[in-house]
């Protein structure tokens, strides 16, 4: 009987999430079907080497949209992440180029600045009420500085194998990259469908002081989470580090957009209190398909720029008038 329950309630938790979904399920599936017939793309498209090849792309973002969906489900944005990425790629790399510190040591360090910088937002946005705008547009300045300090403008290139491994090599027939990803998406899926922090993370996002009177610690809920999008940030850095065999200065420029992108078309809220990690998958495969269809029919980067643009205005308006019909 106990068993009946449980797959029953798997099946309505499923039928829930494709419900809420739909809409963003029909545009991927669309554009896929578009992709694998035109002429143009049919021949390369759904090749194993392509999909995979999208699932490598998109894991960087996906690692940044997790910790995004937390922050924009909470009421707030981070722009820091993509400055992030840049520092924690220049100093992981640089540990092993410059100081010969071991690989596990080195990234290490790549992902405790992305702590540490996580911390910082945390700190302030929990501590004050400056705007979460305002104080990760500043660290996004600082950690972006701070990059270019380090290196001078230069790449910290990296040669060795071992390193290479996280952000290039395969387990089987898997990217590692995809692995983590995976990883990743189930780890914060968990908490925030699973864990008592989730739950406060909703509560926060949908109004803040009726949890405040709830009893809710607010101050560590949004500690908590803009730590989190920190380590992702971090953790994302190092990976795009190791794919590129070097720290790149100018690695992340325009990361976050991207992350914030994958969140609002995977249907999380701009205004907080509503979201999903599962969405937020799904609006990153959407932006990953869409990136590798626009290179894979040959269209100009900075059309490609104004594409995503676009999508992302469609998103929010979609968004604005469903909230609005509430």
């Amino acid at each position: 009987m106990s068993e009946k329950k449980a797959t029953k309630a798997v099946d309505n938790k499923f039928a829930a999430f494709i419900k809420e979904n739909l809409g963003i399920m029909v545009a991927l599936a669309v554009m896929c079907i578009f992709l694998a017939v035109f002429p143009a793309t049919s021949s390369s498209f759904l090749t194993p080497k392509n999909m995979f090849n999208i699932l490598r792309q998109i894991s960087t973002n996906m690692l940044l949209a997790c910790g995004m969906t937390m922050v924009i489900i909470l009421g707030g944005i981070d722009l820091s992440v993509g400055s992030i990425i840049a520092l924690s790629g220049v100093l992981s790399a640089g540990c092993v180029a410059r100081y010969g510190l071991p690989i596990p040591a080195a990234l290490l360090v790549g992902v405790l600045v992305g702590l540490l910088i996580g911390c910082i937002n945390g700190g302030i946005i929990a501590l004050t009420t400056i705007p979460p705008f305002i104080v990760t547009l500043a660290t996004m300045n600082v950690a972006r500085g701070l990059a270019k300090v380090y290196t001078g403008g230069s790449p910290v290139r990296v040669v060795t194998k071992e390193w290479q491994f996280l952000g290039a090599g395969y387990i089987g027939p898997v990217p590692v990259p995809v692995i983590i990803m995976i990883v990743v998406v189930v780890i914060s899926a968990l908490i925030m469908n699973s864990t008592k922090m989730g739950r406060h993370i909703y509560a926060v996002g949908g109004n803040a002081q009726a949890a405040v009177f709830s009893g809710i610690k607010v101050s560590k809920v949004k500690f908590f989470v803009h730590a989190f999008s920190g380590v992702m940030a971090g953790l994302a850095g190092i990976i795009l580090a190791s794919r590129m065999y070097s720290g790149q200065p100018t690695a992340g420029e325009g990361a976050e957009m991207d992350a914030i992108a994958a969140v609002v078309v995977g249907g999380t809220s701009m205004s907080g209190g509503s979201g999903k990690i599962g969405g937020t998958v799904i609006g990153a495969l959407i932006i990953g398909i869409l990136n590798n269809g626009l290179n894979l029919l040959n269209v100009n980067s900075f059309w490609q720029d104004v594409v995503k643009g676009i999508v992302i205005l469609l998103a929010v308006l979609i968004d604005y008038f469903r909230t609005n019909k509430k």
